[in-house]
């Protein structure tokens, strides 16, 4: 298939890139290995303009060259770039985490993508598109218990993040709606992880209480905001999972079970400045 010489690919891909770094960062479990492969995407349609299909939506279009790297790259044990030790370890994570019933889930919980678009990205048909999703959805159910800790100062919103944690067959450890609360209550009931807000009941920032808790006691944290695309540029270390505002119920499930799969405890370096 062509691609229209006059087609701004820029200005079709710019919009998709910072939900597609936040995918390939999901599906790894890793800022730095999601990134390569985010890379890796970029300079496949740069080297070749064809693979960027013109007759789908660009969404569909950067996801789908993004998935045929992914394949490939699980296909022939390679990965983009050197990755030296970590691309063993990934790999064997890998090797349980992302068969292509988790990439359907996490296409349509994390991405909402519809399981038509789905069967589009992964070269698949639709009835086994939605199978794929199925079991990847059965597999997130059965993730191990954990205790979760909630920062967040909207009361509905707070609520209903409770309501999924429990539904999963995990444990609320409380909720705190302030960096002072946050912070003695992690204290007190040492959550196996964090799911924080950036913005604050008093004022006061999330991103400021995780990294006091985080200097006391490592563990994973998702960061929930409005505003990814300020969270997720690329230019530093910076969180690995990401639930944008408004969300789905199924898209706190995926990136609680992503997170809590990879154990991968936040780095204080990986946390923004300045932003609200």
């Amino acid at each position: 298939m062509t691609n229209s010489p006059s087609l701004d690919l820029h200005g079709a891909i710019a919009p998709h890139l910072t939900f597609l770094r936040r995918f390939a960062r999901a599906l790894s479990g890793s800022q730095d290995r999601g990134d390569r492969f985010t890379a890796a995407t970029l300079e496949a349609i740069l080297a070749d303009r064809s693979v960027f299909e013109a007759d789908l939506l660009p969404r569909v279009a950067l996801f789908k060259v993004f998935c045929t790297i992914w394949f490939e790259a699980e296909d022939s044990a390679t990965l983009p770039g050197d990755l030296g030790d970590l691309a063993v370890s990934a790999d064997q994570r890998l090797d349980q985490l992302a068969p292509r019933a988790r990439q359907a889930f996490l296409l349509n919980a994390l991405e909402e993508f519809s399981i038509a678009d789905i069967a589009t990205i992964m070269q698949v048909s639709a009835d086994e598109a939605q199978s794929l999703y199925n079991a990847g959805l059965e597999a997130i159910r059965a993730q191990t218990r954990s205790r979760i800790m909630i920062i967040e100062d909207e009361p509905i919103i707070a609520m209903d993040i409770e309501s999924i944690i429990t539904e999963m067959g995990h444990e609320c450890t409380g909720i705190a709606d302030t960096r002072d609360t946050a912070v003695a209550l992690a204290a007190q009931t040492k959550p196996d992880m964090i799911l924080s807000d950036i913005q604050l009941a008093d004022g006061s920032s999330g991103i400021d209480a995780i990294r006091d808790i985080l200097a006391a006691s490592p563990l994973p944290v998702i960061f929930i905001t409005a505003f990814p695309e300020r969270l997720l540029t690329g230019e530093r270390p910076e969180p690995t999972f990401l639930i944008t505002k408004p969300f789905k119920r199924a898209s706190v499930e995926a990136a609680i079970s992503q997170a809590l799969f990879f154990n991968d405890a936040m780095s204080i370096d990986a946390l923004p400045e300045g932003i609200t």
